[in-house]
């Protein structure tokens, strides 16, 4: 596999490949504390988006390992950029990917997060055939926590100061989920 189809159309959401022309959504959304708060990185400059950006068009496909697919996720009705998800392909041999999310506040408690992250792992377990996809989380944002357990990934580890993350030790939470178990999940 190299690339899903894109976009890929939701109910409510269009994830689709990232422009330049998203540099002024995207800092809007990556230049708040409440953002990054759980994130490795502070609130971003305008320089720092851009960079981030930069690796955001050249995230578009999964073709070995180590690659990622990064997707801007915008509303369906308005064309409005308020976050990105993405996939990564973490092992080739053990057939294992990472996903991951990040939203604007503002369109927090909705759904969206959710949805996203589910188009995620059919990319992952359908299209690209994981045996393994985890998510991990600073273990402090219970609300990442919870939603990873509405799709249906299992809580499988808690690391303790595993991380120096922006001058303190953070523990970091591990989740995840089977081909298997997504099989079950998805044709019930």
């Amino acid at each position: 596999m190299s690339r899903p189809e894109l976009p890929i159309k939701t109910r409510r959401l269009v994830l689709r490949q990232f422009s330049m022309d998203d540099l002024d959504a995207l800092h809007a959304i990556q230049s708040r504390e409440d953002v990054a708060k759980y994130l490795y990185w502070e609130p971003r400059t305008r320089e720092e988006t851009e960079e981030a950006l930069h690796v955001y068009l050249t995230s578009t496909s999964l073709a070995k390992e180590g690659d990622g697919l990064r997707l801007a996720v915008t509303l369906a009705d308005t064309g409005e950029l308020i976050g990105d998800v993405m996939l990564l392909w973490t092992s080739e041999q053990h057939q294992g990917g990472e996903i991951g999310y990040t939203l604007h506040p503002d369109h927090g408690g909705k759904g969206y997060a959710g949805e996203a992250a589910v188009e995620m792992l059919k990319v992952g377990f359908d299209e690209l055939g994981l045996h393994r996809v985890i998510g991990r989380l600073d273990a402090d944002n219970r609300a990442s926590g919870r939603l990873l357990e509405r799709l249906g990934m299992r809580f499988e580890a808690r690391f303790k100061q595993n991380e120096f993350v922006k001058g303190r030790w953070a523990d970091e939470a591990v989740y995840a989920m089977l081909a298997d178990e997504w099989r079950e999940l998805t044709e019930s």
